[in-house]
């Protein structure tokens, strides 16, 4: 599908008639109705190419129960302590919750943050991937995700492959499905989104190469007449975009990477569908399909992609969701990073696992735990970090961080310096022109 819309009066801030932009194949950038060419209209003036690493970041939209995932509460009174037993892992004095036994057997390989600080009572994912609170510059336009900073601090590694992928299906609370903010640095940087279920609006719906051809000449035209208008010389230069989100739509690479029926049956099978979907309600499923396809993206140039991975708000029926999104999570994230890991990309890729908050102590008349930003976990994985490790731990409640509370923004700092970014001396100059920190905190040193 290719779809050129006239002119309209009133659209966007800048001026820019919200139907005067070309959509193509059912592809957006974003929430918004800008198209390809528009990914990469700010992309010329990028600088130096880093080498190719990666990071996969797994959202579990709703918040996550921290006690009842990566540091288990045995000493803790039955109103606190919750069902599940702890297990052993590879690591000699890690333990982690019953229904992650294939993690537990690649301990050696990951790092569970068990103190996590920082966090607001939100249920958004900004925080997991910015850093920042949501309000943060919000009159500048917010903080950029990391993707969106990967987009415009290194460029593509590939013409056809865009840096930033989020996979995160549609939700009925639609904060649970956002993939990462372009924030100040504007949607040229914003996540390239695969909008559907499957390939279908990936294709170009019955039309032809030649036929494409055609209407990439008479959007020529249109920008020709247009351009003659342009005083301010705005749309100088649009050609070379427009060519890269042509190249994008018809990058065969592209495709296939978002194509997992070209796996091999057993490794669709190792990382399963997480069907049936349970306890999903206004939030994602399951879809463990879709830490394959991230797999591939990384495999095809894909510098960040993230997804939303179930519906953890659990205030009702909390063990039993556990049970159900745990298991399944389990199954993903580890065949995943065996597959890096056996691929050799394990050491340039880092995989984290997080919410926007915790849960509380206190279980409720529901069998559930409500919010709880007081503390809160996270699961990582790879990167060339220093794993086998177990940072921070809660008190015997699990109400707050007792040992080594670790904020929001030292495990972003942590995933850019996986990247290769020095967030002590890297700035993004925002609109007014002055250069913004991507955090404000340093790195782990107990991971770098």
């Amino acid at each position: 599908m290719l779809t050129i819309f006239g002119r309209k009066h009133g659209g966007y801030c800048d001026g820019i008639s919200r139907r005067s932009f070309l959509r193509i194949g059912a592809l957006g950038v974003g929430a918004s109705a800008f198209t390809l060419a528009d990914l990469f209209r700010i992309e010329a003036a990028t600088g130096k190419s880093l080498p190719h690493k990666a990071v996969i970041n797994v959202y579990l939209g709703g918040g996550p129960p921290h006690q009842d995932m990566w540091e288990i509460k045995t000493e803790a009174p039955v109103e606190i302590r919750g069902e599940f037993r702890p297990i052993p892992t590879n690591v000699p004095g890690i333990q982690i919750c019953e229904v992650f036994p294939r993690l537990a057997r690649l301990m050696d390989k990951a790092v569970v943050i068990r103190s996590v600080v920082g966090a607001q009572d939100r249920h958004a994912p900004e925080q997991c991937f910015t850093g920042w609170q949501f309000d943060s510059l919000s009159t500048l336009g917010g903080r950029p995700s990391i993707g969106a900073a990967l987009s415009k601090l290194c460029g593509p590694v590939d013409p056809g492959v865009p840096p930033f992928v989020g996979l995160a299906s549609r939700t009925a609370h639609a904060p649970w499905s956002d993939p990462g903010g372009y924030g100040f640095l504007g949607p040229a940087h914003g996540a390239f989104k695969p909008d559907g279920p499957g390939m279908a609006n990936m294709k170009l719906n019955g039309i032809t190469f030649e036929r494409l051809g055609d209407r990439k000449q008479l959007l020529a035209s249109f920008d020709s007449m247009r351009r003659d208008l342009d005083t301010g010389g705005f749309l100088q230069g649009m050609d070379a975009f427009t060519e890269r989100a042509f190249s994008v739509l018809t990058s065969n690479k592209l495709l296939e990477a978002l194509d997992i029926s070209r796996e091999p049956d057993r490794v669709r099978e190792r990382y399963g569908d997480g069907k049936p979907y349970n306890y999903q309600y206004d939030g994602a499923p399951t879809a463990n399909d879709q830490l394959l396809i991230a797999r591939r993206l990384v495999e095809a140039g894909v510098r960040c992609v993230t997804l939303t991975f179930g519906r953890w708000d659990s205030h009702g029926q909390n063990f039993a969701l556990v049970r159900d999104h745990g298991s399944k999570l389990d199954q993903a994230l580890s065949a995943l990073i065996e597959d890096l890991d056996a691929r050799g990309m394990l050491n340039d890729v880092t995989v984290i696992a997080w919410g926007e908050f915790g849960r509380t102590p206190r279980i409720n008349q529901s069998a559930g735990r409500d919010h709880w930003p007081q503390v809160s976990c996270a699961f990582l994985a790879g990167g060339g970090m220093r794993t086998g490790q177990a940072i921070g731990a809660t008190n015997r409640l699990g109400e707050y961080a007792k040992e080594r509370p670790v904020h929001i923004q030292e495990i972003v700092a942590t995933l850019y310096h996986n990247l290769g970014i020095d967030v002590t001396t890297t700035t993004l100059t925002d609109p007014t022109g002055r250069p913004q920190y991507l955090v404000e905190k340093p790195p782990l040193p107990e991971l770098v």
